[in-house]
């Protein structure tokens, strides 16, 4: 249904995602005008003392995935660039706050919202010395981190570092409840209303709860008390952004907020509730920029995830929905654990569900601690070994991916690390390529 005075509303998004299609297409059924703003058709100039934005729009929803990046600050002050030509929801002093836990806890309790208790030091010594104020279990994470990554439980005797790998790290209190299966609830925010809610369960031998590592998800937008709600409302506000998915957890002396996610994924929650934030985030950015919109399109309109490639595309996009990248036969990687980290030639085995790391070097970097055993079937053999796992940060190709490990005695092969399906579903792999032939293989550089 067209309506007057249409406005076109941008999405900042240089990666491929089914929320950054909703959100073009939810606008479009709105009756308004889309730019999905990306490398193919995304420029600033400035002449003659003026700014401007190609290609233009009148608001733009930000939707830059910045915490699994080695350098988000890149894209960050990309974002910066753009909020000052340009209205924009989740503008990027608010994403800032949000994407570094520790700015987002500090944030928070200055606002009175509760957390729970954090500790992040510059130095080892004195991240260790706080060790003892968290009690038999702590949680360690990175400050920034995705999808469940850099997350780990540790004991009161395991070694920590004050960064994993190029990011700082920091202790946090366990929050859970005696005799209770461990549950968090995400709560989808847009613009001070709650669209939805639902209970995440961590998967079998895991204890986070993230869908993104195989959790379930349950309905808990009736179920959620107010109190949970108004807390999910106050953090998003405390925060400053326009839309988010607010994590939060019961404990024996009742609810805390653990996160706030300006990228918070549509996938779970709306197979959980059958509602899709995108129109909502759509309606508040036309609107944004001036529009109007017909409120009850937009109540139809959320019953469906409708992530179809929208006609935003770029003229020019011809890998539009994203080739992935290459990775060679053998790569230079950075494994991080929680006491170090190692940079290692690793080779690729699209064979390989999971991936693996020699014993030594997960000793020495901290890897772990051991989660569960697995049974691994190694090459021809019929039989199957069991094999310890833990959770590992590996960085290929400037992206991070935290991975369940399998720990294994590689000392009598030619590659400390085998990268399984579980990395290599994100990358082409050129099995011509091997970086330690080509370093032998380099010439000089001419000065």
């Amino acid at each position: 249904m067209a309506v007057s005075d249409s406005v076109t509303v941008g999405v900042l998004s240089l990666h491929t995602s089914k929320e950054t299609k909703a959100i073009l297409n939810a606008v479009e059924e709105l009756g308004h005008d889309t730019e999905w703003l990306r490398a193919e058709n995304t420029a600033v100039s400035v002449a003659d003392g003026s700014a401007t934005l190609e290609p233009a729009v009148d608001v733009i929803a930000n939707r830059m995935l910045l915490s699994n990046t080695e350098q988000p600050c890149e894209e960050l002050g990309l974002a910066n660039t753009v909020s000052g030509l340009v209205p924009m929801l989740n503008e990027p002093q608010s994403v800032l706050t949000a994407i570094h836990k520790l700015s987002t806890a500090t944030a928070l309790a200055a606002n009175d919202v509760r957390v729970p208790d954090v500790t992040l030091a510059l130095g080892n010594q004195t991240l260790n010395a706080v060790r003892s104020r968290y009690g038999e279990e702590a949680v360690y994470k990175t400050a920034i981190g995705t999808h469940g990554g850099g997350t780990w439980k540790v004991g009161p005797d395991d070694p920590i570092n004050a960064k994993v790998g190029n990011r700082y790290a920091f202790l946090q209190e366990l929050i859970d409840r005696e005799d209770a299966r461990h549950r968090d609830v995400r709560v989808y925010v847009v613009d001070g209303e709650i669209i939805g809610a639902m209970y995440r369960y961590a998967p079998d031998n895991d204890w986070r709860t993230n869908v993104a590592l195989g959790g379930s998800v349950e309905n808990a937008t009736d179920d959620l008390p107010e109190t949970a709600r108004e807390m999910a409302r106050r953090a998003s506000d405390a925060i400053g952004l326009d839309y988010a998915g607010v994590d939060l957890v019961e404990g024996d002396e009742g609810w805390f907020v653990l996160e706030v996610n300006p990228t918070a994924g549509f996938k779970g929650l709306y197979e959980a509730t059958q509602v899709s934030p995108a129109p909502y985030i759509a309606k508040l950015a036309i609107e944004r920029g001036g529009g109007e919109v017909d409120e009850d399109r937009v109540a139809e309109l959320s019953a469906v995830l409708d992530d179809s490639r929208p006609s935003a595309q770029p003229a020019d996009a011809s890998a539009f929905d994203g080739e992935p990248a290459v990775i060679g036969y053998t790569e230079e990687v950075v494994l991080s654990g929680t006491s170090g980290s190692k940079t290692v030639l690793a080779k690729s085995d699209t064979g390989a569900t999971r991936t693996s790391i020699d014993t030594s070097l997960a000793a020495d970097i901290g890897a772990g601690p051991i989660k569960s055993i697995t049974r691994v079937k190694s090459g021809s053999s019929k039989t199957s070994k069991s094999r310890p796992v833990v959770d590992v940060v590996v960085g290929v190709g400037g992206n991070q991916h935290t991975v369940t490990a399998s720990v294994e005695d590689r000392s009598h092969m030619d590659y400390p690390v085998l990268l399984g399906r579980d990395i290599l579903e994100n990358y082409q792999v050129d099995v011509s390529r091997r970086i330690d032939r080509d370093a032998q293989d380099r010439p000089e550089e001419e000065e």
